[in-house]
């Protein structure tokens, strides 16, 4: 006789070992970031593995056709997220408020921490060289950044030329630039929106939920 299988030849007091959950830091792992921003003529997310490289990316037009809680729901799959991410602008108060307050939202209800993203910084990131960092401010205007220089706001002709300029702006606030003698960087020598978020991540800090700041229209620093 061959030695007997299936439950008999485990005895009756055979008792099965539980299925272990994973330890944290093996969840933590696998989960992913999202960044989200919606600050400006042109709205972009994001998720980011984490060693930092881009798991995917969607960029499109502000506004309500971007379809911000779809793309996120499409685009995560399902996957576990470890952070949310948000640019804080400078920017538009609706804008601003549209990914925000989205981000804060799924940071909260997943438990996880929010993490602010300055808007002209994520711009800057985009370039391995020096840049003018701008972004739309409207009425012509943008909001800027120069290397070694605080953020500011001004006309077209008004922005420093001694760098390109990189930034997402409406076609007549680019033009306007354009003639104001400001060059803009090639789209094709820029990292693109997921890779320059990582790079700008590395030395960024999360926030308590009620201590997240903003930066509006010509209102830089408004608590959210």
């Amino acid at each position: 006789m061959g030695r007997p299988r299936g439950p008999a030849a485990r005895g009756a007091g055979h008792v099965r070992e539980p299925r272990r959950r994973p330890a944290p830091a093996a969840i933590r792992s696998r989960s992913l970031i999202l960044v989200i921003d919606t600050s400006s003529a042109r709205s972009a997310i994001a998720l980011l593995r984490p060693d930092g490289s881009v798991a995917g990316e969607q960029v499109g037009p502000s506004g309500p056709v971007f379809g911000l809680a779809d793309g996120v729901r499409v685009m995560r799959e399902g996957r576990p997220l470890s952070r949310v991410a948000v640019a804080t602008g400078p920017g538009s108060f609706t804008g601003l408020r549209v990914g925000v307050s989205f981000g804060l939202g799924l940071a909260m209800g997943l438990k996880v921490p929010i993490v602010p993203l300055p808007t002209l910084a994520i711009q800057a990131a985009r370039s391995e060289e020096p840049v003018l960092a701008v972004s739309e401010a409207g009425r012509g205007r943008v909001y800027h950044l120069a290397p070694g220089r605080e953020a500011g706001l001004a006309e077209a002709g008004e922005l420093p030329q001694e760098w390109p300029a990189v930034g997402w702006l409406r076609p007549a606030t680019q033009e306007a630039l354009i003639a104001a003698g400001v060059r803009m960087q090639d789209e094709s020598r820029l990292r693109t929106f997921g890779a320059a978020a990582a790079l700008v991540l590395k030395t960024a800090r999360e926030v308590a939920y009620d201590s997240l700041r903003l930066e509006y229209m010509q209102s830089f620093a408004s608590k959210f």
